[in-house]
C-alpha cells in the first residue's frame, strides 16, 4: 500500500527528524523542494534547463515550475509512498498539488501537524546543530553527540548550525510560516485529512504518534 504524507509545523518543529525516521523504518521517499531543484540543476533535463535559467538570474522557481518537478518523480515511483517536505507552503501550492495528485490517481493520505509552542522553539533552535554528512540533528543540551565534535549516526566530524538559527531569525521565519503556511492547516482540516501531533513532546514520543498515524493509515 503507498501512503503519501505531509509533515506540516513551524521551523523548528522537528519535521526533518521525523522525516529521516519515516525514511528509514517505513522505505517513504523524502521530497524535498530544495533537493530536487538541486538535483534539476545538474540533471541536464528540460526541466533542469528551466530551473538553472531560472535561478541563474537570482529569480524565484514558479510554483509551475515546483509542480513539474514533482510530477517527475510521482513518475518514478516509490513503493512504500512519499514525503513531502517543504511543499505545499501556500494555499495555491495545496490546490496545485491536490490537483496533481489526483491527476496521477493518488492523494494524499494524511498531513501531520507538529503541534509546538512558539516560545519554546527559540530554546529548541538555538542549540540545534547537524550533520553535513547524514543530516542527523542533535542539541547542546537535549540531545548532544556522546563524542564532541562526532556524529552518533555516521562518524562525521562535519557538524555545523544554520546561519539562521537564532531567536531574531526564528521569528521572521515563524512570522513567514503564519502568514503564508499556516492557512493550510484549516484547509487541510477542512479535507479531513489533518492529524495533530504534540511536537514539544520528546523526540521518541513523537515518533511513536507519527508511527501510529501511519499504522492506522495501512489498516
Amino acid at each position: 500500500m503507498t501512503i503519501n504524507i505531509i509533515l506540516l509545523g513551524p521551523p523548528g518543529a522537528g519535521k526533518g527528524t521525523q522525516a529521516r525516521t519515516l525514511v528509514e523504518e517505513r522505505g517513504l521517499v523524502q521530497l524535498s523542494t530544495g533537493d530536487m531543484l538541486r538535483e534539476a540543476r545538474s540533471s541536464g533535463t528540460e526541466m533542469g534547463r528551466r530551473v538553472s535559467e531560472v535561478m541563474d538570474k537570482g529569480q524565484l522557481v514558479t510554483d509551475d515550475i515546483v509542480i513539474g518537478l514533482i510530477r517527475e518523480r510521482l513518475e518514478t515511483g516509490g513503493a512504500a509512498g512519499f514525503i513531502f517536505d517543504g511543499f505545499p507552503r501556500t494555499l495555491p501550492q495545496a490546490d496545485a498539488l491536490t490537483e496533481l495528485l489526483d491527476g496521477m490517481g493518488q492523494s494524499i493520505d494524511a498531513v501531520i501537524e507538529m503541534q509546538v509552542d512558539d516560545a519554546a522553539l527559540v530554546d529548541r533552535i538555538s542549540g540545534r546543530y547537524t550533520c553535513g554528512n547524514c543530516g542527523e540533528v542533535y542539541h547542546d543540551t537535549t540531545r548532544p553527540t556522546a563524542a564532541p565534535g562526532v556524529c552518533d549516526h555516521c562518524g562525521s566530524t562535519d557538524l555545523k548550525r544554520r546561519a539562521d538559527d537564532n531567536a531574531e531569525s526564528l521569528k521572521t521565519r515563524l512570522l513567514e510560516y503564519y502568514k503564508k503556511t499556516s492557512p493550510l492547516i484549516g484547509y487541510y482540516y477542512a479535507r479531513k485529512q489533518l492529524r495533530p501531533v504534540d511536537g514539544m513532546a520528546d523526540m521518541a514520543e513523537v515518533g511513536q504518534q507519527v508511527a501510529a498515524i501511519m499504522d492506522g493509515l495501512g489498516r
